[in-house]
């Protein structure tokens, strides 16, 4: 029998009183779907605790109570989500700019160049003692062949067969690596073909890329051009 009046008392208090909660609790939350889902669930709160409560107890004023934190710990809830997004949109903004900085200070002419730098090295420590001392003599110390003949008591024949020992397997490492440099000359060789060729040189020494690696890039082609 108290059952049925209990269930009688919230039917009762559902009717009259849900649009009133809803109302207060969407003029806090913003969303009427929220303040309705609050609300149900704040009834369904006083239900389950109802047997708690004093005879006297004003329920409407305990049910709005009820509906009063629950909105806050909605509101609460909202400010903390709030808070890690805008802490994650920092981040993510930080870590965009990051890469945009770091990808417009790149210079792939610079990355390859040390790419190719280190196969030159690595390149050079494999050679024959005789055949590194003589090609870098040439190439690095810039000797003319006559001088280094007589330097390491050779004959000039023996510079050249060196040199030539030399760049063979320098263009036998670099393989992959001088169709980046000489993409702009994949053209006919007419005066417009020269002059893109010097631009492109132009600009890579600028870089600073190594002089030796340019060098060596002209003499693959069979072009000569002076830089600088």
């Amino acid at each position: 029998m108290e059952q049925v009046s209990d269930l009688s008392l919230f039917n009762e208090l559902f009717t009259i009183y849900k649009g009133r909660f809803v109302r207060f609790a969407q003029t806090f939350t913003r969303d009427a779907t929220i303040a309705e889902d609050i609300v149900i669930d704040s009834l369904i709160y006083y239900w389950e605790h109802r047997t708690e409560l004093n005879k006297e107890s004003n329920i409407p004023a305990y049910v709005l109570t009820v509906i009063k934190h629950k909105c806050l710990n909605y509101l609460q809830h909202k400010t903390v989500i709030k808070e890690v997004s805008e802490q994650l949109y920092e981040h993510a903004q930080w870590e965009l700019n990051t890469r945009i900085a770091t990808l417009e200070a790149c210079e792939p002419y610079e990355i390859f160049a040390a790419e190719a730098q280190k196969i030159v090295n690595d390149t050079l420590d494999l050679l024959p003692e005789r055949t590194r001392e003589i090609f870098i003599m040439s190439r690095i110390q810039n000797l003319p062949h006559k001088e280094i003949a007589e330097k390491l008591n050779i004959s000039y024949k023996s510079v050249e067969f060196h040199i030539t020992k030399a760049l063979r397997e320098l263009r036998i490492q670099l393989k992959d690596y001088l169709p980046f440099y000489l993409f702009p000359f994949k053209i006919k060789k007419t005066p417009f073909f020269i002059r893109d060729m010097k631009a492109s040189l132009a600009y890579m020494y600028s870089k600073k890329i190594n002089k030796f690696i340019l060098s060596f890039i002209i003499q693959y082609n069979r072009v000569w051009i002076k830089i600088c």
